[in-house]
């Protein structure tokens, strides 16, 4: 193991398999801490994540994705970037999408989508869920064993997204290939992704540009059709890219921290017998399993921001230009918030104070539709399959378990998680 005063937490490869070591440390140093590397602040406490979080004014999000890369386009000069990052915004990493912006920027652009999660839609779209997650079941159920995230938790966030956007129906399978949610090798009619290398958030731009260019042309009853003419807030009417980039950004964020949130689920249910257990004898704590598990494996690892002006955090200088990169799990660990942070409690009473959603303005705007994701598919879940365990012989025994983590800096989740079970035969869902 490196030691952690020098470690390179973007680059060493030995933090994937388990970050919290390394975050414990940092913690126990500062938990406003300037890393070795790369002008990075880490921020590990929670207090001090949460004042990050709620301060827009002095910390942008244009580097949210890339924290320190790639170096900023510009020499830092004056007491206040803000005008040298609305000069140069187009040349930040994904500037266009509505996590890089600022307000007023970014309450223009989240403005569009609170045409789409309404408690009204929202509840519409749980009832596809119900039908979905039975669907996704059939698929693999009698084998016995799956590669979960493959089999199930990415094709069912692919897809509940799609429904809540309104994608029609027969469209539904070319999103799956496109967006990486089927099995490997899956084509769309003659065309071959990976020959062709389709980037998919460039796919998705198009693809609902002309979703909203057809519908502003021949408006119909639909869901694309009231996305389509929506306004902000001050009655303008957004340019049709515009509306388009508010479809993507769910997708993109949406499709891929819900597939690791019931990742993360299902390993939990799979390592923990004793909690499995609990959760079918009372299904009422299934809210508060998934929450536990977002606060447990958050699967944003890393959020940064732009420190606009000097300022301090928890009592620590922060110079102006310097890249501020909040660690959610970090701060979902913190012992100063959270009573034995390692441990999985199932009755934790504070666990929605984590931060597996962030705060402030760019708090997810999905989260709500996460949760429901993840009560309605553990439901069904329990519902289809009894003795669900971590497959032994693609991750060892339960004393020296082989878990493959993705190779990223920005966001926490396994690669691959093979479960075996007993198949359960179909039932009414119990609501």
């Amino acid at each position: 193991m490196s030691n952690f005063d020098s470690i390179d937490f973007f680059t060493d490869q030995s933090l994937v398999p388990d970050p919290h070591p390394y975050f414990d440390y940092l913690r126990s140093q500062n938990p406003v801490l300037r890393l070795p590397h790369h002008n990075v602040v880490a921020v590990t406490g929670w207090e001090e994540a949460n004042a990050v979080y709620k301060d827009p004014e002095t910390f942008s999000n244009i580097v949210a994705l890339g924290g320190p890369f790639p170096p900023l386009p510009f020499e830092i000069e004056g007491d206040d970037l803000t005008p040298l990052i609305d000069a140069h915004r187009s040349q930040f990493p994904m500037f266009e999408h509505m996590v890089t912006m600022d307000p007023p920027d970014h309450t223009r652009a989240r403005s569009i989508l609170s045409r789409l999660l309404t408690p009204s839609r929202l509840k519409e779209n749980e009832e596809f869920m119900w039908r979905l997650a039975d669907r996704q079941l059939e698929e693999f159920l009698d084998n016995g064993e799956c590669e979960f995230i493959s089999e199930y938790s990415k094709p069912f966030a692919t897809l509940v997204i799609a429904d809540l956007l309104g994608v029609p129906e027969e469209d539904h399978k070319q999103f799956r290939t496109v967006l990486g949610a089927d099995r490997p090798g899956a084509r769309v009619g003659a065309l071959d992704l990976e020959s062709v290398g389709i980037n998919p958030l460039e796919w998705l731009d198009d693809k609902f540009c002309s979703y909203i260019e057809d519908r502003r042309s021949a408006p119909r009853d639909d869901v694309l059709t009231s996305l389509a003419t929506a306004k902000y807030p001050d009655g303008s009417t957004p340019d049709v890219i515009e509306v388009s980039r508010s479809a993507t950004f769910l997708f993109a964020a949406g499709q891929e921290t819900t597939a690791k949130l019931l990742s993360a689920a299902l390993q939990a249910l799979g390592d923990r017998p004793e909690i499995q257990r609990q959760l079918r004898e009372d299904r009422s704590l299934i809210p508060n399993f998934i929450e536990e598990s977002l606060r447990m494996e958050s699967p944003v690892k890393s959020d940064s921001r732009l420190a606009r002006r000097a300022t301090t955090v928890g009592g620590v200088d922060i110079p102006i230009g310097t890249v501020v990169m909040v660690l959610p799990g970090a701060a979902n660990r913190d012992p100063r918030r959270f009573d034995s942070p390692h441990e999985f409690q199932l009755d934790r009473k504070n666990v929605r104070e984590h931060m597996a959603f962030a705060r402030g303005v760019h708090s997810c705007p999905g989260a709500p539709l996460a949760r429901v994701e993840g009560r309605v598919s553990i439901e069904r879940i329990l519902d289809r399959m009894s003795d669900i365990a971590i497959s032994e012989t693609q991750h060892g025994p339960a004393d020296g378990r082989r878990y493959t983590f993705e190779p990223t800096y920005i966001l926490r989740g396994l690669s691959d998680l093979h479960l075996t079970f007993t198949p359960r035969p179909a039932l009414e869902p119990a609501r």
